[in-house]
């Protein structure tokens, strides 16, 4: 039997809203018999997002304009997270591409192929087994779930998913370095907090002493995703009518309200 085909999108870097409104653009026109993709990207300055219903006050917009941090916000529910030395990774799929519709299950299914691509770079990961984190943090890497995957016992990434019309758009990070100092300040965490990211949260700097570049990161999760899922990825781009969805969604993300079901 041939392997299922999806389509890789290699982006180059763009604005937060920009980013977050292909990913909706995506999930859209899989629940409308698009194709299932596999994109890669990254942030053209560093940039906090937030997840659906996180409020926009758990970030320091003081902090931000220090640091030159722009604020949007996921179609995706979960916690802040501060992108900027990274990889980012989104998937858009459908539950006739095999994923399991429960939330678990769904994240263990697609976690294999991060799990692959994460061992292809030298970091040993798996899908981490239990809840656990600081109660009321707004910062995402103070807290493991089944979304996320672990590294000796730290947490290595995390994810966030959404469903919509029988589509699911799931995205996360491969966090190559972290500036501790910043993120705490953006996300108003205090000392204590702080250094729980410092101690409990591991990058892949920190864990294999090495800077892959996006190259050599794309490449990892393309062989990763491929092998683990068994699929065939084919490059390709955008559609007009994605692009002018990511266009007409675009300031959505940017203001803090996004509608899913829109």
């Amino acid at each position: 039997m041939a392997a299922p085909r999806w389509r890789l999108i290699l982006d180059d870097a763009a604005d937060g809203a920009w980013n977050m409104a292909v990913d909706a653009a995506l999930l859209r026109s899989r629940a409308a018999g698009g194709p299932s993709t596999l994109r890669l990207y990254a942030w053209r300055t560093p940039t906090a997002s937030l997840g659906r219903f996180q409020p926009s006050a758990e970030v320091d917009a003081e902090a931000c304009a220090r640091y030159g941090v722009d604020v949007v916000r996921r179609a995706t529910g979960g916690r802040g997270v501060l992108h900027d030395d990274e990889l980012t990774y989104s998937v858009t799929v459908a539950e006739d591409d095999g994923v399991p519709r429960g939330v678990a299950a769904s994240y263990a299914h697609l976690g294999r192929g991060l799990v692959a691509a994460y061992r292809r770079l030298g970091v040993p990961a798996e899908v981490t087994a239990a809840r656990r984190g600081r109660r009321g943090s707004a910062a995402c890497y103070l807290a493991a779930t089944q979304a996320d995957l672990s590294s000796a016992g730290a947490k290595l990434s995390g994810s966030a998913q959404v469903w919509a019309d029988g589509a699911c758009l799931q995205h996360g990070s491969f966090v190559v370095s972290r500036d501790v100092t910043r993120e705490a300040d953006v996300f108003r965490l205090d000392e204590e907090a702080a250094g729980v990211l410092q101690r409990e949260a591991v990058t892949i700097e920190g864990a294999t002493g090495s800077r892959p570049g996006y190259g050599e990161l794309a490449r990892a999760v393309v062989e990763g995703f491929t092998e683990a899922l068994g699929i065939r990825l084919e490059p390709g781009a955008l559609s007009e009518s994605e692009a002018s969805a990511a266009s007409s969604l675009r300031a959505s993300f940017e203001i803090g309200g996004y509608d899913v079901s829109a």
